[in-house]
């Protein structure tokens, strides 16, 4: 008899699935869903898109059950999937975005708000957290949303997920050098912009 699903490794659900058993995949997805659903989050702001980019997340995955082969957990494996879907949806907004100035400022001589639309406003993420502390989250999703993309995945695994810098550049398949870096500048830039938007430690 098969042992209860739930009490089953992560490798061991990934091997029940690949033998196309659906109860083993829906464990997989109560198991990590609201995780992955969090990091979206994080990074497209809690929007109508986010669930639609999570259930895309497991949908690539299930396609590609045979590929994986348990070198990374499985965790980071799907982080790593939500992650690059999160940036496409963002790259596809920011071109939506500009069509959708270009298309209102058409004819006019001046637009001197041209900033305001360069992205369109991001609403507040359920879940956010930044340096573990109680923060404000409105305003910490805010900020969050006006990080340069590569800045806000960095925030996001290592501030919000709790990721250590290591996880993050083995995530981001970048250095740990650069990880270093970029975390340093999206915690000044997030300082920064949160005295603008008012608010005080």
């Amino acid at each position: 008899t098969v042992k209860n699903l739930s009490s089953c490794t992560d490798m061991e659900l990934v091997e029940l699935a690949k033998a196309n058993n659906s109860m083993a995949f829906g464990c997989i997805v109560e198991r990590y869903g609201q995780r992955i659903t969090a990091t979206i989050t994080g990074m497209l702001g809690h929007v109508a898109e986010v669930e639609d980019v999570a259930q895309t997340v497991f949908l690539r995955f299930y396609k590609s059950l045979d590929q994986y082969k348990g070198e990374a957990q499985l965790s980071t494996y799907l982080t790593r999937i939500a992650i690059n879907l999160s940036l496409n949806a963002l790259k596809v907004r920011k071109r939506q975005s500009w069509f959708t100035y270009f298309s209102m400022t058409a004819g006019l001589k001046e637009a001197s708000d041209s900033d305001e639309h360069q992205a369109p406003p991001l609403q507040i993420a359920d879940e956010t957290d930044y340096g573990n502390q109680a923060l404000n989250r409105d305003l910490v999703q805010k900020a969050l949303n006006k990080l340069p993309d590569d800045l806000r995945t960095v925030a996001v695994l290592r501030l919000m997920e709790g990721y250590s810098t290591q996880e993050t550049a083995n995530l981001l398949q970048i250095p740990l050098g650069t990880v270093l870096s970029k975390l340093a500048r999206a915690r000044d830039k997030l300082r920064l912009i949160l005295q603008h938007l008012g608010y005080e430690q």
